[in-house]
């Protein structure tokens, strides 16, 4: 029997889903999980909701996937803050990452990480604590680098790990609320340079 040349079984995705999934996470860092409809998502993505279903889940689906996107692609900079030598060096790497992830051209506005759980009622919880989870978790990556940094004798000992790691993801999130404003990148600078004015010294 002839079987050379033949289509393989099921239909081939008729889409680039990776190009889909980077439009899903764009439309969500400009209108939040809940502001963010299904038409919206699949206008962006230019596919249709069986395939939207099909390949990424549902709706809170395609959320986590978009932040795991977003985790490794604009919001890196959390990564990349962690390996700088110094405690110090650490912090401003942090804050300037924030700064220039949420004010870079050519994409939205301000963090997926705040923006998406702003104003986020009843269908939009597990989005919202799916976002809590995902800032506690930098606080906590923080909290670890900053003990180290408190045993290594980078920072003095009675530095407190644990604030210092808050103090720098309530300045980061609301350079990234201001961003979402309207705030110049500039002037957003200035308040990362303010903010690390207040570290303790080695």
């Amino acid at each position: 029997m002839e079987t050379r040349g033949r289509a393989p079984i099921g239909r081939p995705r008729g889409f680039d889903a990776d190009e889909a999934l980077e439009q899903a996470m764009r439309v969500f860092w400009e209108q939040g999980y809940e502001g963010a409809s299904l038409t919206d998502l699949t206008n962006a993505m230019g596919i249709t909701r069986t395939s939207m279903y099909a390949a990424f889940g549902n709706k809170e689906d395609l959320f986590r996937k978009a932040l795991e996107r977003y985790t490794e692609g604009p919001a890196s900079y959390g990564a990349r803050a962690m390996r700088e030598p110094t405690a110090r060096q650490v912090a401003t790497a942090f804050l300037n990452g924030s700064v220039r992830a949420t004010t870079g051209p050519g994409r939205p506005a301000g963090c997926l990480g705040v923006q998406g759980s702003l104003a986020a009622g009843g269908p939009g919880r597990n989005a919202r604590d799916a976002l809590t989870a995902w800032r506690e978790e930098a606080i906590s990556l923080l909290h670890g680098r900053f003990q180290q940094a408190v045993d290594e004798g980078d920072l003095p000992p009675d530095a407190d790990p644990e604030l210092l790691a808050r103090y720098l993801m309530t300045v980061a999130n609301g350079i990234a609320v201001q961003a979402a404003g309207g705030t110049p990148r500039e002037d957003l600078q200035q308040v990362a340079d303010m903010a690390l004015r207040n570290w303790p010294p080695a």
